[in-house]
């Protein structure tokens, strides 16, 4: 009792009750928020960091008003507060610990207190008010390392895995040098910031249970499985655990980290079975992982570290060289890794950049290919401007009208599709020879075949005789022309042509057309439509066609020759 007194009087006791470094919380040092807006919240206050001091001012009121506004929040329902304007996590205490105050317990928050390394999550102080007892520590914005593991939505090459193994081991040989063991350490005791660095949390935990009562809580088969069998052999062996002992929880998180899965996923058992084989060998009982999975070093260390005796478990020093001996010397930080995989994404995007492009110009030139062959080049290219095709007036212009002699008659001896065939044969034909000339096609309507020369690029006088040794070319071409489903049926077209004035526009906007006007255009359509022709019959073979056309062949013959 003299001793109680006496540390109430102590430097100690005042350094954990009052002042600015006070170990000892109450709700009225913490303003609980919504947990389903800390991210939200998270991500405006990096964004008001970012602006202007009367911008960043109006921004952090504005969700500071957003948690308050939204719903009461209390330490019932969020464990997420504010403390001296920083995020902060509470750890709430197991059933059975108070918060009674003794010598022991403030030293032991004292050295949790003075704790200080970049892959080990601070302790801001311990939560007591009434019946509430809480561990206070720094806010992790990506939850834990089991949370991460789980996300499928993030990637997780080996230089990702590595980073984060080697933050543990960092952070745990820290903790080691301090001669201090964590005890419980497990993946879901590793906790990863907005950097994705990973940061060891609730070290000393079971030495603080302890230190605050002595009622013990035997935790589930679940939470047990990162613990080393000596200890599960002998529960009351060390409160605070051994460092041997997280050596073993190390190899656990390892395998986690490497199968990206629970302690034992290639396992059926349950964690009961797993606990009750772990406490009574023989057999020897650890996690499966193949070696394609990590590099055999890796897998090698691994086993070195669930090591059935504990005397021949690495240090973390050992461990530390070894995986860097793994890594072969990178450096593998998050960071410089995130940024060597973006600096890799982007010159695979300029390539494929690059790569698109072409292509794009390929099917461009295709593009404006197939509309010249529809459209007049000058006007094609207006109207890929969006501008208006005025019409326009030509002095002198040339018009030839073809069609085939006989079409109807043709037709009725064939089916649609060999017309299609016939007519495309034909006009693919005329559109080879047309390309020899200073001419332009103006368009094909059933068996009507429009071409035009001195538009819509004016040649002064020459469109005439353009159109004259077109002309001859095609009946030159024709005369050895043969359908393929009509193989001795002569094919023979009529033609018109005639010179003169006419007028031209571009017609429509769905579909635009390249109509030409005017009396040339009628008097060459009438000249094909009502010219003489001395056609020459070729015989027909009568196994040629169908029984079923004898007839119309006959009628199509006496037409022709009379």
């Amino acid at each position: 009792m003299l001793s109680w007194l006496l540390f109430r009087h102590s430097t100690l006791y005042h350094q954990v009750i009052k002042g600015p470094k006070k170990l000892l919380l109450t709700l009225d040092d913490l303003t609980f928020v919504n947990a389903k807006l800390s991210r939200m919240r998270l991500a405006l206050d990096s964004l008001s960091d970012s602006k202007s001091n009367l911008e960043g001012q109006s921004l952090r009121s504005a969700t500071h008003s957003l948690s308050v506004k939204s719903t009461t929040v209390t330490y019932e329902s969020s464990n997420v507060a504010i403390y001296k304007g920083d995020w902060v996590w509470l750890k709430k205490l197991e059933s059975g610990a108070t918060s009674d105050l003794r010598q022991r317990t403030a030293s032991l928050l004292s050295q949790m207190k003075d704790v200080r390394h970049e892959n080990v999550n601070p302790f801001l102080g311990l939560l007591s008010d009434g019946g509430l007892s809480a561990i206070v520590m720094e806010f992790c914005s990506r939850g834990s390392l089991e949370d991460l593991l789980q996300n499928t939505n993030i990637k997780l090459d080996w230089m990702f895995k590595s980073s984060l193994l080697m933050d543990l081991i960092k952070g745990m040989k820290y903790l080691h040098h301090q001669e201090i063991p964590h005890g419980r350490l497990k993946s879901r005791n590793c906790v990863v910031d907005g950097r994705f660095m990973l940061k060891i949390t609730d070290y000393s935990y079971g030495e603080l249970l302890a230190a605050l009562s002595d009622l013990g809580v035997q935790p589930p088969a679940e939470e047990l499985l990162w613990t080393a069998p000596e200890i599960l052999r002998n529960p009351a062996m060390s409160p605070k655990g051994t460092i041997k002992g997280d050596v073993y929880s190390f190899a656990i998180i390892l395998q986690e980290v490497v199968l990206r899965g629970p302690p034992y996923c290639m396992s059926e058992m349950s964690a009961e079975e797993i606990i009750r084989k772990l406490k009574k060998p023989p057999p020897l009982y650890r996690p499966s992982v193949s070696p394609e999975n990590a590099p055999l070093e890796c897998i090698q260390l691994m086993k070195q570290c669930w090591s059935e005796r504990p005397d021949r478990r690495p240090s973390f020093d050992e461990i530390f060289q070894e995986f860097k001996s793994i890594n072969k010397g990178r450096r593998t930080n998050i960071i410089d890794s995130m940024l060597r995989m973006l600096e890799q994404y982007s010159s695979n995007l300029e390539d494929l950049i690059r790569e698109r492009t072409e292509e794009l110009e390929m099917e461009k030139q295709k593009t404006d290919k197939l509309l010249s062959q529809m459209l007049p080049l000058s006007v094609a290219e207006t109207l890929k401007t969006g501008a208006t095709v005025e019409p326009e007036y030509f002095d002198e212009v040339t018009i030839y009208f073809s069609d085939i002699i006989g079409f109807t008659t043709i037709s009725a001896l064939s089916e649609p599709i060999e017309i299609v065939d016939l007519l495309n044969d034909l006009y693919t034909l005329f559109d080879a020879i047309i390309g020899h000339h200073d001419v332009y096609k103006v368009e094909t309507i059933g068996d009507a075949y429009m071409v035009a020369s001195g538009l819509p690029k004016r040649n002064g006088h020459r469109h005439a005789s353009e159109i004259a040794n077109m002309s001859l070319d095609i009946l030159s071409s024709v005369g050895s022309f043969r359908a393929k489903h009509l193989p001795h049926v002569p094919i023979r077209v009529r033609m018109g042509l005639h010179s003169g004035p006419c007028a031209a526009g571009v017609v429509g906007l769905t579909m635009p057309r390249y109509c030409l006007f005017g009396d040339t255009v009628n008097t060459a359509s009438r000249i094909e439509s009502t010219g003489l022709l001395d056609i020459c019959i070729l015989p027909f073979r009568q196994r040629d066609l169908s029984s079923k056309r004898n007839a119309t062949k006959t009628a199509f013959t006496t037409n022709l020759q009379r």
